[in-house]
């Protein structure tokens, strides 16, 4: 694998000094049409053996483009705070917007091969780190990124030579540390394991460029020029995403019975046991929830369903079993500016929460298969592949201790009409109903087949759906609150 990168490439003074300056400029121009036509982000991963010039790499792309549309960000040992949520949750941040680039120095990679070197990992555990890694590739590249992976690299005894050489000089020697060293003595074995990586995550949409790094001339100006193309090549490439559609296709007659419309919306509990299992239940998380071993997990509750079925008076029975300090509500509604110039999944990212707390979502990451593929904001393929996407994103929050507990709140469309006339009638109320509800009620066939799709595809063991029947709304507040009971008392004792 990186037998070609060990030949010794040199670039001649008079050549470099040639190319240089043309290549600065064509990196600029490219930055620029990348800055004005916004259209997407560039993430440039910068790995590889230690002294082969990752860092005099990425000084030199911020002294030859504009560094102020450049994100560079480098990482080392998680800090407490990433500790606590899930490995991906640091990249994720990470990631620039449409139009800027982001220089990632040390990334996703970085970790599983280390882990794999020091024997933390076997090679199972290793292979199926590499095929996360790889959905998260296709992920972004699906959402428009541009991927660059630069691996720098150097011969064993190269690497020796420039350790050495570092060292040596003053002004240098601080760039070489007692971990570098014990590195270079592994030297054998990062290259097994980095060879691997880098053979099985060399893709079509997110290659690796092999860069010997031992002449400064050559591995800068293949770098820029590895960087320049792949930009220039997404700049004129026309947009191949499918057109918008404009309502939910049909995978079911309207009239076939469905997890939905099987529920039994009757369902009440007797006003007069309605405050003792309020209390009770209440009581029980709360304790769950200050329960010492709940410092090792989370708790994210995910709230979907029908308007005016309930969700908000849900959750705040939720919350009134909470110390306030402990928990967080997020409200999703469209997607502002900032969040429209990243991937889909990052706004939901970016409120994962720390282990010992709990993050309530009222709408959520489900939009992308309810809302925008019913109103057509998004193609079929976007919401089509998305149901796995989500899969694993749940995936990736329960295998770091999160308990996810996921409602879709159902109502009859007789209790709807009823709830949405007294909303207009009572003045606290009326705030609680726009002309889009009323508008959203006409669209109830396509969006209940677009429901059950989702939770057809998206109940998994991990993270089940629990379907709520909420015409009686007291009913659906206890059985919420019993479940997310059972879910986190489960999890405790396992």
């Amino acid at each position: 694998m990186f037998e070609s990168a060990e030949v010794g490439h040199k670039l001649d003074k008079k050549t470099y000094e040639a190319e240089e300056p043309k290549l600065r400029d064509a990196l600029l121009k490219a930055q620029i049409a990348l800055l004005q036509k916004a259209s997407f982000p560039v993430v440039i991963l910068v790995s590889g053996v230690d002294g082969a010039g990752k860092g005099e790499t990425v000084n030199l792309l911020n002294e030859w483009m504009d560094p102020r549309h450049i994100q560079t960000v480098a990482f080392s040992d998680p800090t407490d705070e990433e500790r606590d949520r899930p490995p991906m949750w640091r990249f994720w941040r990470a990631l620039p917007p449409k139009g800027k680039i982001g220089v990632l120095f040390g990334s996703w990679y970085t970790q599983p091969i280390v882990d794999r070197v020091n024997k933390k990992l076997s090679t199972a555990a290793f292979d199926q780190q590499i095929d996360d890694i790889l959905d998260f590739e296709a992920m972004l590249a699906a959402e428009g990124v541009v991927v660059i992976k630069l691996w720098f690299h150097l011969s064993k005894d190269a690497q020796e030579k420039r350790l050495k050489s570092l060292q040596k000089n003053p002004k240098t020697r601080w760039r070489v540390t007692d971990e570098d060293w014990k590195r270079f003595k592994q030297y054998d074995r990062f290259r097994k394991h980095s060879a691997h990586v880098v053979q099985r995550t060399s893709t079509g949409h997110a290659p690796w460029t092999i860069i010997e790094g031992s002449d400064e001339a050559y591995r800068s100006l293949v770098a820029g020029q590895t960087i320049l193309d792949r930009i220039n090549a997404q700049l004129s490439r026309k947009s191949v995403r499918e057109s918008r559609v404009t309502a939910a296709k049909s995978y079911r007659k309207p009239d076939t019975k469905t997890v939905l419309s099987a529920l039994d919306l009757s369902k009440t509990i007797a006003e007069k046991n309605y405050d003792a299992q309020l209390e009770k239940w209440q009581g029980k998380l709360n304790l769950l929830c200050r329960d010492p071993r709940f410092a090792r997990h989370s708790l994210v509750v995910v709230f979907e369903g029908m308007d005016a079925a309930g969700k908000g008076g849900a959750i705040r029975r939720i919350t009134g079993a909470l110390d306030a300090r402990q928990y967080r509500v997020m409200p999703i509604a469209a997607p502002t500016e900032e969040e429209r110039a990243q991937p889909y999944l990052w706004r939901f990212w970016r409120h994962v929460p720390r282990r010992g707390r709990v993050a309530i979502f009222d709408r959520s990451w489900y939009g992308r298969v309810l809302v925008e593929r019913v109103e057509g904001f998004c193609s079929e393929a976007d919401w089509m592949r998305a149901y796995a996407e989500l899969n694993r994103f749940e995936s990736e929050l329960t295998e770091h201790g999160a308990v996810v507990g996921k409602f879709w709140l159902q109502v009859s469309p007789e209790e709807q009409l009823r709830r949405f006339k007294e909303r207009e009638q009572v003045d606290y109320k009326r705030f609680k109903i726009t002309p889009e509800d009323w508008r959203n009620r006409k669209k109830l066939p396509a969006y209940e087949i677009a429901a059950n799709d989702m939770i057809e595809r998206t109940s998994t063991d991990i993270a089940p759906w629990t379907l709520v029947e909420a015409d009686d709304k007291q009913y659906a507040r206890i059985k919420i609150l019993k479940t997310l009971c059972d879910r986190v008392e489960k999890v405790l004792k396992s």
